[in-house]
């Protein structure tokens, strides 16, 4: 059975695995103690299955060819919506769980796209329902984001959910001391942070937003969030000045999002301007295409210090939480350090940070679900 690719455009090849688990021992050892999955982008599921389920298909970082469909059987719904009956939308994800959202209002944890997490038995944790405070809205959500990989029995694992607007909720899974999970609702007074996406900082034991246009962050205690959140200002330094007029002016031109990464096998943060321009996709259809990436380092003194070089390092943005890995970590074809990868519903693609002006070699969208999945443990 063929894998249908949510990237409908991607011309790659498809390789049929017998065991998920087996090519990954095989193929995507970590350097580390640990045995991991190599980090990989969610592309799309197998149809015509009997019982509403499908193949699941990846695209590890480091394998070719570039999509293996795995034995793995996921839900239809959470990709084709002829296939769902209750409206279900994903609205995020965050350590390898998807969030999504029914017509009841319920937000929902699944492990769905966990390239090794048992679809046997899957894990379904519904949230409380969601609470709007005033002026404000629940139906348009910017991202997810999550302290702790384990949110089924971690009591101390806290979800955030940024909302379009001055809405920003927090929620523990687990309960805690006996008490069943309830929303914290914060509402965020300063309308620069209104678009932007959460994080959370394992380094600072904090979520952190960056405001627009990132010379301001704002952070919030996942303990004890407040309406009055920690305010760090941001002071760009070394800026590009060897950047051609042409790419200044599209730079001008551009709609900017900003997000901030940790990397937390380096302990790193970095701060990065994403610049997109309305194009047509293959069937004239208007989209955002990525032109260009700013990648800013944040130092102890609250500097934001441009780089062309984050070492041994690969970033992946995409509509899950962002994270990086080690290059040298998976071994494999492809996985060079010092690398971006781009995945979201209008893009997809690669970018060398050394190289610039860089070439962004994209696919366009539509994508129906951009999730890129950071390295999972594998189990005995």
């Amino acid at each position: 059975m063929s894998l249908f690719l949510i990237s409908r455009s991607l011309r790659l090849g498809v390789r049929r695995s017998s065991s998920s688990v087996s090519l990954l021992l095989s193929n995507a050892f970590s350097t580390n103690s640990l045995r991991q999955t190599p980090p990989c982008s969610i592309m799309g599921v197998s149809a015509n299955e009997h019982g509403g389920l499908g193949r699941l298909g990846v695209a590890y970082a480091n394998h070719e060819p570039p999509v293996t469909e795995l034995d793995k059987m996921i839900p239809l719904e959470l990709v084709f919506k002829e296939y769902d009956d209750e409206k279900t939308l994903t609205i995020g994800a965050s350590h390898g769980w998807v969030a999504t959202l029914k017509e009841d209002g319920i937000l929902r944890l699944q492990d769905d796209f966990n390239p090794v997490a048992s679809d046997a038995n899957p894990k379904r944790i519904p949230l409380p329902p969601l609470v709007t405070l005033p002026h404000c809205q629940t139906n348009i959500i910017t991202n997810v984001s999550m302290s702790s990989s384990r949110p089924e029995d971690d009591e101390d694992c806290v979800v955030a959910v940024k909302f379009l607007g001055p809405q920003l909720s927090f929620c523990k899974p687990a309960g805690g001391q006996s008490k069943p999970p309830e929303w914290t609702n914060i509402k965020i007074e300063n309308p620069c942070f209104f678009s932007s996406r959460v994080m959370y900082s394992e380094k600072d034991n904090m979520f952190r937003i960056p405001g627009a246009g990132g010379h301001l962050i704002g952070s919030w205690d996942p303990c004890n969030p407040s309406d009055d959140p920690k305010l760090h200002k941001v002071v760009f330094q070394n800026l590009p000045k060897h950047l051609r007029m042409a790419t200044r002016q599209l730079m001008d031109s551009c709609f900017t999002s900003e997000h901030l990464v940790e990397s937390r096998p380096t302990g790193e943060t970095f701060l990065v301007k994403q610049y997109k321009k309305t194009a047509k996709n293959e069937d004239g259809v208007s989209i955002l295409k990525t032109e260009f990436l700013l990648v800013l380092k944040l130092d102890e003194e609250g500097n934001a210090v441009y780089t062309q070089d984050m070492g041994d390092l690969n970033m992946f943005l995409s509509m899950s939480e962002p994270f990086c890995v080690t290059a040298s970590s998976f071994p494999g074809h492809g996985m060079y350090a010092n690398k971006i990868y781009i995945y979201d519903y209008d893009d997809m693609g690669v970018v060398c940070l050394d190289n610039i002006p860089f070439q962004f070699y994209s696919v366009s969208g539509p994508h129906r679900v951009p999730y890129q999945i950071p390295p999972q443990d594998i189990e005995n």
